[in-house]
């Protein structure tokens, strides 16, 4: 598994580096991807191993949210560096053209023209974004043009 090599390489150049924050994010990172393999009982697939990753970045982007609400703007950067580190790791995030189009194939392919297909069409799309794009930015594009 290439993801596991790479994070053990950078894991290794960031200790050398005394760089404290990016070896805790990739030990972390690294913990989840043995939790998640215990958890499913295998070997991890590069998918498998971007879903932990895409999980990851979503608590923190979460927990970014409620730092900026409550005014913690030490929490909020922290866990901004955290978000960049984990970046490093995703495949290239799709464009809001690329993104548009890919839902715009998407709804003419399940021949959705409502609100009321909004679940066909995620289930359809999501899969061939998996990764590369932000489950909440799908879902608001999807109901700007189903509606």
């Amino acid at each position: 598994m290439e993801l596991m090599e790479r994070l053990n390489e950078d894991m290794k150049s960031a200790m050398k580096a005394k760089e404290k924050k990016r070896l805790s994010v990739i030990r972390g990172v690294k913990s989840s991807l043995q939790n998640e393999k215990i958890k499913l009982g295998k070997e991890l697939s590069e998918e498998d191993a971007l879903s932990v990753l895409n999980r990851e970045v979503k608590q923190r982007k979460d927990s970014l949210h409620e730092f900026e609400k409550a005014g913690r703007n030490d929490l909020a950067d922290e866990a901004k560096l955290e978000i960049e580190i984990l970046s490093d790791y995703l495949p290239e995030q799709l464009s809001d053209e690329e993104l548009e189009t890919v839902i715009k194939e998407t709804i003419d392919e399940v021949g959705a023209s409502t609100k009321a297909d909004m679940g066909k069409v995620m289930g359809a799309i999501m899969p061939k974004v998996k990764g590369k794009a932000d489950g909440g930015k799908v879902n608001q594009l999807v109901q700007k043009q189903l509606s």
